[in-house]
């Protein structure tokens, strides 16, 4: 008769890594690519003077965020025409590995250098530079197991604030945000499963809908989902922004689709049925300038150009708007808001269409911060432009 004492152990110590894991946020916008976190049972209020930093680092000019996984935290920075990717350890700070590899700061109106966020997968990372750099390198290690420039390699157009995408993960393929409607890779080997065109690209990361492995690329002038296997087109619907901006994520609910662009272009609602998209509503009280929406319990948090605000889903009308803020960036846990503001005051405060009430707020960065906050195994981990990260102790109550 096998031992009890031991099978309960062991049990436990698999249902602790199970947990572990559970609360990883390994690519951008978290497991489940919508910006809100599982994770409960932390932090909240803090005193005055705001969290303790449990350490801080440099990491170089840029916007990208953070993945966080089997413990470590990944993020990308620009210095001296140098991409450099990091490797920290996620608890204390540790730089554990970094690659570094030739690209411009490419500042135009901004403070320029890296866009996308680092995805994890196992025990690789794949990383995509601003000029088309993709990389595959060891999750633990850092080596290079395989590389790709993709400008030379597609002859695909630069988009004129560069390459933005981070690699989405789906089976044996990474899919970006690269040419007119799409790429993907073996995520293997690198090589090129497919591409759809030449054309230049939009600026947001691929995203899963549906059940039957249907991908939505929000290209440079409309929203295209296509077969994940092989890029084959489903539909497409306009979405025109001025300067062929769009970052922001699209947001599915069932057959219904979000979309939102700044430059006063605004947000709609669109129904999709039999391959064909029709508008719901259409207005200009959501203007996503770069940073994405959350959709939690029927409503939409995000920020319109300067300002936070909560609209209705299925109407498109304005709950409430926080103009404090600036334009921030946010991610949700355990119904809360945790938005990081402009000017690096860090707020917590429940998502509510009632109004924005703070329960937390503290000035954790200076400078510029556009870059989305995450919530990961009891830490908050934010950035500035300038590429100063301060990692804050959230666990417990």
């Amino acid at each position: 008769m096998k031992n009890p004492v031991a099978l309960a152990l062991l049990a436990l110590i698999c249902l602790c890594d199970f947990t572990a894991a559970a609360l990883d946020w390994y690519r951008w916008r978290g497991p489940d690519l919508d910006g809100i976190s599982k994770e409960t049972g932390w932090r909240t209020q803090w005193p005055a003077e705001g969290s303790k930093p449990l350490w801080k680092a440099s990491v170089g000019t840029g916007f990208s965020s953070f993945s966080v996984a089997n413990g470590r935290a990944y993020t990308m920075g620009n210095a001296d025409a140098t991409d450099t990717v990091f490797c920290f350890d996620a608890a204390t700070g540790r730089e554990i590995w970094k690659h570094s590899y030739p690209c411009p700061l490419d500042a135009k109106y901004y403070e320029g250098g890296t866009h996308g966020t680092p995805t994890v997968d196992g025990d690789r990372v794949y990383t995509l530079g601003k000029r088309g750099q993709l990389f595959c390198l060891d999750a633990a290690k850092g080596t290079v197991l395989w590389s790709q420039n993709l400008t030379e390699e597609l002859g695909v157009k630069i988009p004129t604030w560069g390459f933005a995408s981070s690699a989405l993960v789906v089976g044996d393929l990474i899919l970006l945000d690269v040419g007119g409607a799409g790429t993907a890779l073996d995520k293997r080997t690198g090589k090129v499963v497919w591409t759809n065109g030449k054309d230049v690209a939009g600026y947001s990361t691929p995203q899963p809908f549906g059940a039957d492995g249907a991908v939505a690329i929000l290209a440079a002038r409309e929203l295209v989902a296509v077969q994940a296997k092989d890029g084959k087109e489903l539909w497409r619907a306009p979405w025109k922004t001025d300067y062929d901006i769009n970052p922001a994520q699209p947001i599915f609910d069932g057959n219904r689709v979000f979309l939102s662009s700044g430059y006063n272009h605004g947000g709609a609602l669109l129904k999709i049925d039999g391959g064909q998209a029709s508008t719901v509503w259409e207005n200009k009280n959501m203007r996503n300038h770069f940073n994405s929406c959350i959709l939690w319990q029927g409503f939409l948090y995000g920020f319109d150009e300067d300002q936070l605000r909560c609209l209705d889903f299925a109407t498109g009308t304005v709950k409430w708007t926080e103009k404090s803020t600036g334009k921030g960036a946010l991610a949700l846990a355990d119904g809360k808001l945790i938005v990081m503001g402009e000017k690096g005051e860090l707020m917590v405060a429940a998502a509510s269409p009632d109004g924005f009430k703070p329960l937390s707020r503290a000035q954790v960065l200076s400078g510029k911060c556009w870059t989305t906050p995450v919530l990961a195994n009891g830490r908050i981990y934010c950035r500035n432009a300038a590429g100063n990260v301060v990692c804050l102790d959230m666990s417990g109550q």
